[in-house]
């Protein structure tokens, strides 16, 4: 079992970046999926990002492409989401989670950061 704690979020204005950080304080997530997630006022949950086990290889969703890079540091315990260019959609609660399958739906990933605020004005 293991523990997520996320930091970084808060507010920057459109074109801005932030970075997201997700820590294991808990075990280790070596060996498991990691995905990124948000979920914005009265939406549902929408997958992100996520990177493989080993890191060598990263998804993600349409609206991230290009704008978001996911990373991982087994040896750390830790993986980040810097977000780039943002736009005022993006404001959203942000989740990072674990899971030992590959998937981008929530219901796959056992484990969850607490989730941190993104707020992008405009």
């Amino acid at each position: 079992q293991i523990q997520l704690v996320q930091s970084g979020g808060g507010l920057v204005q459109v074109g801005g970046s932030l970075r997201l950080s997700c820590d294991a304080s808990r075990g280790t997530f070596t060996n498991f999926y990691l995905g990124w997630f948000r979920q914005g006022p009265g939406e549902e949950r929408e997958f992100v990002a996520a990177v493989t086990w080993s890191g060598k290889m990263t998804h993600y969703a349409e609206f991230a492409q290009g704008r978001f890079t996911v990373s991982r540091d087994n040896e750390k315990n830790t993986s980040d989401l810097q977000m780039d260019n943002l736009k005022p959609e993006d404001t959203a609660v942000y989740f990072c989670a674990a899971s030992r399958v590959l998937s981008r739906e929530a219901r796959a990933f056992d484990y969850w950061g607490q989730g941190t605020q993104v707020t992008v004005s405009a």
